[in-house]
């Protein structure tokens, strides 16, 4: 087993590391040293002559060379930069089978540490403070998906609190990410749904958990994750609700209330989401308005779901006149995401998950965009992009945009509205579809045509932005066929969606970096818009 610390700038990785490593008799490795050797020469030169991106680089290699770490006893300590943890694949290299402690100290002390040690390119020229702010601030999220220990005092204290990290058991699976957000707690990992769902529950206080499941996933990961709620003392109540839109029906809605109300569910108890996107959708409008509202935790099981919609507390259910029609605003108090679950997806699935990611790139996420274009076809397979690391950066980069943007907007106000790229004529598919043959993020792939075809015509959608998007929507396989639903009934449901404001629609349509939202478009554009969407990929996209 190696063991890895992490921590901002001053947090004393590397004097804590070589003391751990002697007084065990391990070899200790500082990453900044291996990368230094390898440049032949100081960091700082290395920012000066290849600038921040060229270091990065360097770095990404030097964890990728490092040797598959040992499962026995600590065979090696190894200390990394401060912003190491911010490339998601360094730490999906670093973190797994590896122990992950995380230092922490108060800014005061971590800028006094910094004024007497060596140079510091990102603070040069700089108000350290206010740059070391920054840094925590951004960097928090990443440092908490560690184990963490108080790095203030003598170093030998410090070391002694290490020390009892080793030697208590390690947490089953491996974070990624640990967030307090205004919308709840998210954590991103692999293989670890069952410690970070227990210490949701824990924070809760529950005396009784309501699991809402669908019948596939509680197959493969509902029953297990409930034995184990079991296990740790919890009365669980387990409640099945159809698979996919079915489980957004009145008459669904309707049953799965009454059996909380049977099993005599109180607002202090709790109500666990297992499963996919309208199953999340369906469990979180019963949390939101049985007994007024009770305590929900999202453990979405699919990459759509993942990516997006256990996100943002946005739950509801359908009627024949419309998708969501009927809902409510009801946060979640905590998102548990791991990416694990998702290899059992058909690959269905995983297409149509990325017309949703396609969108969260599309709203200027560029790194996304170079993802996709390089993986969008293996993701749909499976296999490497799990092993490398592909799909946690892709659920990571989605979740945490969608959780930037809710926590500015909850109720949709104003810019959380950006989110619903490609979603209004996307909707209008599936509904005139009747909420069948066709999956979410497969009409939200439609509808991302037709919203290009709508920005090209008011002139929003520079031409370059529009073939970059198309040659996504290609590389996934989506769109590329006619959804096959009637013009004249994704037009009258046009007139339904809920995005209207004084009795216009407001469009949001992709720019050159990201969208604008216009409620001025004009019927031409509109028909364009719905005739791309309709008509399935050009014949040269083909």
């Amino acid at each position: 087993m190696d063991l890895v610390l992490i921590g901002p700038p001053g947090s004393g990785k590397s004097a804590v590391g070589r003391l751990v490593a002697a007084r065990h008799g391990v070899p200790f490795v500082d990453l900044d040293d291996v990368i230094e050797a390898a440049a032949r020469r100081p960091i700082p030169a290395i920012f000066e002559s290849e600038g921040e991106a060229g270091f990065r680089a360097r770095e990404r290699a030097a964890v990728r060379a490092l040797p598959p770490s040992a499962d026995s006893a600590l065979a090696r300590v190894v200390a990394v930069g401060g912003g190491c943890v911010v490339d998601p694949r360094n730490r999906w290299d670093l973190f797994r089978g590896r122990r992950v402690v995380s230092l922490w100290a108060p800014i005061d002390q971590l800028l006094r540490r910094l004024r007497g040690g060596p140079a510091r390119p990102l603070l040069a020229g700089r108000d350290p403070g206010v740059v070391l702010g920054g840094l925590l601030d951004e960097r928090a999220r990443w440092y908490a998906a560690g184990e963490p220990v108080d790095a203030t005092g003598r170093l030998t204290s410090v070391v002694a609190r290490v020390e009892e990290v080793l030697l208590s058991p390690p947490l089953r699976g491996t974070s990624l990410l640990r967030a307090e957000t205004a919308v709840g707690r998210l954590t991103v990992g692999d293989a670890d749904a069952l410690p970070r769902l227990l210490e949701a529950l824990g924070l809760l206080d529950a005396r009784r958990v309501a699991i809402v499941s669908e019948p596939v996933a509680w197959r493969l990961h509902g029953e297990r994750l409930a034995a184990a709620v079991t296990a740790a003392g919890l009365d669980v109540v387990p409640l099945l609700a159809p698979r996919g839109e079915s489980a957004k029906t009145v008459a669904a809605y309707r049953r799965l209330v009454r059996a909380m109300a049977a099993a005599r569910l109180e607002r202090g108890d709790a109500i666990v989401a297992i499963g996919g996107g309208a199953l999340g959708d369906a469990a979180g409008f019963a949390a939101a308005t049985y007994l007024r509202g009770v305590p929900l935790v999202q453990v979405p099981t699919t990459l759509v779901a993942q990516i997006d919609s256990a996100i943002g507390g946005k739950t509801a259910i359908d009627i024949p006149e419309g998708k969501n029609l009927v809902g409510a605003f009801h946060q979640p108090r905590a998102i548990v995401a791991d990416v694990s679950t998702l290899s059992t997806l058909p690959a269905r699935q995983r297409r149509a998950a990325l017309g949703e990611a396609i969108k969260y790139g599309a709203l200027g996420d560029e790194r996304l965009l170079d993802l996709l274009e390089v993986d969008a076809g293996r993701l749909v397979r499976g296999g490497r992009p799990f092993e490398s690391g592909a799909v946690a950066e892709l659920v990571e980069r989605c979740a945490w945009a969608k959780v930037e943007v809710v926590a500015s907007d909850q109720r949709e106000h104003a810019g959380r509205l950006a989110l619903n790229l490609g979603h209004s004529i996307g909707h209008a598919i599936e509904a005139a579809a009747g909420y069948r043959r066709i999956l979410h993020g497969e009409a939200v792939a439609h509808g991302l045509r037709g919203a290009v075809a709508v920005g090209m015509a008011v002139g929003v959608t520079p031409p370059g932005r529009a073939d970059r998007i198309e040659r996504l929507l290609a590389a996934a396989g989506l769109a590329q066929q006619p959804p096959g639903v009637p013009e004249a009934a994704v037009r009258e449901h046009l007139r339904r969606d809920k995005k209207h404001a004084a009795g216009r629609l407001r469009w949001v349509l992709p720019t050159g970096s990201g969208v604008v939202v216009r409620s001025d478009v004009p019927e031409d554009a509109v028909s364009a818009g719905i005739a791309a969407a309709l008509a399935g990929a050009p014949r040269a996209a083909r």
